[in-house]
C-alpha cells in the first residue's frame, strides 16, 4: 500500500494522558498510524483532530464524500469489547460501526453532531434521555465473549477486601468497603446479561447529523459488558455534581435523580440500588488504592442518598 497521507498531528494533551496510561510507544506511533489507516480506508482528514483520555478521534471524508469519524486508541479489556458492542447495536440508541480493523483496533464511525452534547440540554431532560438510551441498550443480549459483571463484580469484593486490609484507608472507609465487597458478592451470582455501555454520562451522549434521521441523541464511547443494566446509574447520579449541590440538598437530589433515570429505563429499584452501590465500590477502589484515606466525596453522597 502506497503512502499519500502524511502524520497526523496529535493533540499534546493526548499525548501526555495515553502516555501515562499506556507508555510513550503507542503515543510515539500515533500519527503513523493515524496516516496508514486513512489511506487503507481510502480517507481524507476532514477537521480538527479530537480526544479523549487515550482515543484520538479524527474527522474525515470517505472515498465517496461521505462524512465519518476515524477512532483509534489502545486496546485494553475496556475497549476492546467496543466493535463487537457496535455491531450488536446497530446504531440502535448508538453511533453506528462502519469498519473496524482487528490488527490495529481502529474503527470508522458515522459522524455525530460533536457541537451538540447531552451536557448542554437541561437536566431532567437529560435525565430521561439517558434513561431511553439504557432501555434500548439493555434490550440487546450481550454477544460471546463479552467481559461479564458477575467476574467485575468478583474482582471487587477482593480489590476492597485487600485495601481495607492495607492499613491505608481509615475506619469509616473500611466499613463501607466491607458492606459493599458483601453486596457485590451477593449480587455476583446473579450478574445478567444485558449488554451494557458502563460509561453512559451526559458527554458520551451526541445529536445525529442534521438531516440524517438519526436520534435524537446516541451514545459513544462504550465499554462494553455482559450485566444487570442496574449497574450503569452511577455516571448520570455523580456527573453535573455543581447542579446536584445548587439545590442545597444533593442527596434528595440524587434519590430525584435515581428516582427518574429507573422509571425511564425500566429498571427494578432496588436490584438498580444495590448495582448502583457496588458501582460506588468501583469508583471508590480507583481512588483508595491511590493513596486515599477516605471515600470520596461524592460517592459518599450517592451512596449515603441510596442507603439512607
Amino acid at each position: 500500500m502506497r503512502r499519500t497521507t502524511p502524520p497526523i498531528p496529535v493533540p499534546p494533551a493526548l499525548t501526555e494522558s495515553v502516555t501515562g496510561f499506556f507508555g510513550p510507544a503507542w503515543a510515539e506511533a500515533l500519527p503513523a498510524l493515524a496516516a496508514r489507516q486513512c489511506d487503507r480506508w481510502g480517507l481524507r482528514p476532514a477537521g480538527e483532530p479530537m480526544h479523549g483520555a487515550v482515543a484520538l478521534v479524527l474527522p474525515v471524508e470517505r472515498a465517496d464524500g461521505a462524512a465519518a469519524v476515524l477512532k483509534l486508541q489502545p486496546v485494553d479489556s475496556e475497549t476492546e469489547g467496543e466493535p463487537a458492542a457496535l455491531r450488536s447495536w446497530d446504531g440502535d440508541g448508538a453511533v453506528r460501526l462502519l469498519e473496524h480493523d482487528p490488527g490495529t483496533g481502529a474503527m470508522l464511525l458515522e459522524a455525530l453532531d460533536g457541537t451538540r452534547r447531552l451536557e448542554s440540554a437541561p437536566l431532567d431532560e437529560a435525565l430521561e434521555v439517558i434513561g431511553g438510551l439504557l432501555a434500548r441498550l439493555g434490550a440487546h443480549p450481550a454477544p460471546d465473549g463479552m467481559r461479564d459483571l458477575g467476574s467485575t463484580a468478583l474482582g471487587l469484593a477482593e480489590r476492597a477486601r485487600r485495601t481495607a486490609a492495607s492499613g491505608r484507608v481509615g475506619p469509616t472507609a473500611r466499613v463501607c468497603l466491607g458492606r459493599w465487597s458483601a453486596l457485590a458478592r451477593e449480587l455476583a451470582a446473579e450478574p445478567g446479561d444485558r449488554l451494557l455501555h458502563w460509561d453512559l454520562h451526559y458527554e458520551n451522549v451526541l445529536a445525529p447529523l442534521p438531516g440524517s434521521g438519526r436520534g435524537p441523541w446516541l451514545a459513544i464511547d462504550p465499554k462494553p459488558l455482559a450485566g444487570d443494566p442496574g449497574f450503569e446509574l452511577l455516571p448520570a447520579l455523580r456527573n453535573r455534581w455543581a447542579e446536584a449541590e445548587a439545590t442545597g440538598d444533593p442527596l434528595r437530589e440524587v434519590r430525584r435523580r435515581f428516582d427518574l433515570l429507573t422509571e425511564a429505563a425500566g429498571l427494578d429499584r432496588e436490584r438498580a440500588r444495590a448495582w448502583t452501590l457496588v458501582r460506588v465500590l468501583e469508583d471508590s477502589l480507583w481512588q483508595l488504592e491511590g493513596g486515599r484515606a477516605r471515600i470520596p466525596a461524592v460517592q459518599a453522597a450517592v451512596a449515603g442518598a441510596l442507603e439512607g
